[in-house]
């Protein structure tokens, strides 16, 4: 390995907040400095006949200015930046300008794109040649709506969130793979699948080159470096695995052979990590996903619907005017008994906004059971319905992919819910290993300095790293 240290920046962009992370990597070093955080808020604007979730993607950027600005008054010779963000959502463009705020993939337009291209292409067919799972907002679905609608005609490029802020940052157009392996729209070989794309209608020439997590971009834009107090030629943008799961899945601490991850925000994102592709009618049917990794590494996962559960339902309660935070209701919450009944949290009816609480009363009310009275009850049950959807996500991972998995680790967000992480554990039957929470944002910087050359080896030598600078915390199946 390296014997030298050096400082790298992750921009790292969920679905509901963004950070600029300041980082000194080395052989025998990891560090982390928050150097900005903000939210990120979808805006809701009148289209013609109906009421439309965008990002504010330009507000966005202008956090991210702000953070790397930060970041270069405490650091001039600072050596690279790479930028992480959420999956399928993308920019359109025309010779460089954005022609539009990027739809949100709550955006109730899509369950329109998904009658399009299952008329063009069989949905098992799509299984076969993508690997990818249904969901109704992959990238492939919006496409056919932009197909649709004409707004395919006026754009020459398609870029995905962290190949567009990469833009912004270099003006190099590019796509990175783990990122683009979300679309539905890459063969098993991790290229553009022409043929398929040709057969949905959309015209192939707006995609950008494809290329690998770690490959240098380029220096910051002259107009943009003239704003930053860098030294010298300033940092490079580098690559990283742009979707934030990838980034994340590099910094799990464990044996991909013995071990399950769920990455846990918005989402819980919950597989193994494999070498090769598992395209199977069972993997179909359970709704499992191919995704790329870095370094060519598959993430064999389901996607649940997370934290947004519960996210949701503090705004709701909020907006009611109920006197209630999160840390106080899981309080309460864990002192409540176990639940007799669960609901599903991927259900349909809990993906877009609005009042989850009275939603998921709904799903209980239908099936003639009683739901939660309070909002400490219905903490605890989203909290073991979540569990329980995580533990059997894990068991058909394994049965699956014949991954002997003994332990589960839990990154992101979630690994500060002692109740989530005790409850996963209870239903799993297995040893929960929660953190690194920054997860995202130290795989960001992992990627990157190796790509700097601070540091060298394989992901399981980058994870040793971790698991050698990182307490985490086990929960024992009681």
């Amino acid at each position: 390995m390296s014997d030298r240290s050096g400082t790298v920046a992750a921009v790292d962009l969920g679905a509901t907040s963004g950070r600029v992370m300041h980082a000194r990597v080395g052989p025998g070093t990891l560090e982390l400095t928050e150097a900005a955080r903000f939210l990120n808020t979808p805006v809701r604007v009148w289209e013609g006949d109906r009421s439309a979730l965008h990002w504010d993607l330009t507000g966005l950027f202008s956090s991210v200015h702000d953070g790397l600005a930060a970041v270069a008054r405490s650091d001039p010779a600072l050596a690279s930046i790479g930028v992480d963000a959420w999956a399928v959502d993308y920019g359109l463009l025309r010779d460089g300008r954005l022609l539009g705020e990027p739809y949100h993939y709550r955006d109730e337009r899509t369950a329109r794109g998904v009658s399009l291209v299952h008329e063009a292409v069989d949905p098992a067919e799509l299984y076969r040649e993508g690997g990818l799972q249904f969901l109704p907002f992959n990238s492939l679905y919006q496409l056919a709506v932009d197909a649709a609608d004409g707004s395919l005609e006026a754009a020459d490029r398609f870029l995905l969130v962290p190949d567009l802020i990469a833009y912004w940052l270099t003006g190099t157009e590019q796509a990175e793979r783990t990122n683009a392996s979300t679309t539905g729209l890459l063969t098993a070989e991790g290229d553009w699948n022409g043929a398929l794309i040709g057969r949905l209608g959309l015209p192939v020439g707006v995609f950008a080159p494809l290329v690998d997590a770690g490959t240098p971009v380029g220096g910051l834009l002259p107009s943009l470096a003239a704003e930053f107090p860098f030294a010298g030629a300033g940092p490079v943008v580098t690559t990283v695995g742009s979707h934030d799961t990838a980034s994340a899945v590099v910094a799990v601490p464990m044996d991909p052979a013995r071990a399950a991850y769920i990455s846990c925000g918005t989402w819980g994102l919950v597989g193994v990590e494999l070498e090769h592709r598992v395209v199977s009618e069972e993997g179909r049917d359970a709704n499992f996903t191919n995704e790329g990794g870095v370094d060519g590494r598959i993430r064999y996962l389901h996607n649940v619907m997370g934290l947004w559960l519960l996210s949701e339902s503090l705004r709701e309660w909020q907006q009611r005017g109920l006197p209630v935070g999160l840390e106080g209701l899981l309080a309460e919450a864990a002192e409540l008994p176990r639940p007799a009944d669960v609901f599903d949290p991927d259900d349909p009816r809990f993906l877009a906004p609005g009042d989850m609480p009275s939603r998921i009363a709904g799903w209980f009310s239908e099936r003639g059971l009683s739901a939660p009275a309070s909002p400490a009850g219905m903490v605890r049950v989203i909290v073991e319905s979540l569990a329980a959807a995580f533990a059997e996500s894990v068991q058909r991972a394994a049965a699956l992919t014949s991954v002997a998995v003994e332990a589960v680790h839990i990154v992101g967000g979630g690994a500060r819910n002692a109740l989530l992480c005790q409850a996963t554990a209870d239903r799993s039957g297995l040893p929960v290993l929660a953190g690194p929470v920054e997860a995202t944002a130290i795989g960001n910087v992992l990627v990157q300095a190796r790509a700097a050359g601070l540091l060298t080896g394989d992901l399981e030598t980058l994870r040793a790293l971790v698991a050698r600078t990182t307490s985490l915390v086990r929960y024992d199946p009681r």
